[in-house]
């Protein structure tokens, strides 16, 4: 009895760890995966009205608001996306992302504050590259969310192993509950049985 529930608490210790596992997939992996895409698209789009606002000359009028606006939204995403679990390569690859981030903010300003034409040239020259800089730092982090999601399902996995070990041994541990049973009743059986032809000599 004592080894059954001994069993049945490590069944119920490692059915606890596979439902953390895959509530960490989810809050710790997927969400914050698909917030990372949600940053990737409002670079682009950002990027995309910087650089026409700069060919058409309208960045004080249009251009600003909106790049502020994006700029907004973009903190928002990665600070919602620090509450979450983070491993150490993540958090190296997350640190990177944000000075990306701040060097091409910086570069926005410097840009919003020149005249079309010198603001035009240094986004050409620099901003672009700044751009893609930030670009690779983003998809580097997209990319640690893939392998920290496999190690959880790795971690799983053993969970499952381990669980069916337990049941494995449950299993076999009841047959010989079962068998020891008979055993005794038989034994029960043959005393009785040499009382009963004792009683009759």
């Amino acid at each position: 009895m004592c080894c059954t529930l001994l069993i049945r608490f490590l069944e119920d210790k490692s059915v606890a760890k596979i439902n953390e596992s895959f509530i960490s997939m989810y809050n710790d992996r997927l969400v914050p995966a698909t917030d990372l895409y949600f940053i990737a698209e409002n670079l682009y789009q950002k990027n995309m009205i910087f650089n026409d606002a700069l060919i058409n000359n309208s960045l004080p009028l249009a251009g600003k608001a909106e790049i502020d606006q994006y700029n907004f939204k973009i903190d928002s995403v990665i600070k919602k996306y620090e509450l979450t679990l983070l491993v150490k390569q993540e958090e190296v690859f997350l640190n990177d992302l944000k000075k990306a981030l701040s060097k091409q903010q910086q570069l926005e300003l410097k840009v919003l504050k020149m005249t079309e034409e010198d603001g035009l040239r240094i986004y050409q020259s620099v901003g672009k590259n700044v751009s893609n800089q930030t670009l690779v730092k983003l998809s580097a982090l997209i990319k640690i969310q893939s392998n920290v999601g496999n190690d959880l399902i790795k971690d799983s996995k053993i969970f499952v192993s381990g669980t069916k070990i337990y049941s494995t041994l449950q299993g076999i541990l009841a047959v010989l509950i079962g068998v020891m049973i008979v055993s005794i009743i038989s034994a029960s059986n043959m005393v009785k049985i040499q009382n009963e032809k004792f009683n009759l000599n």
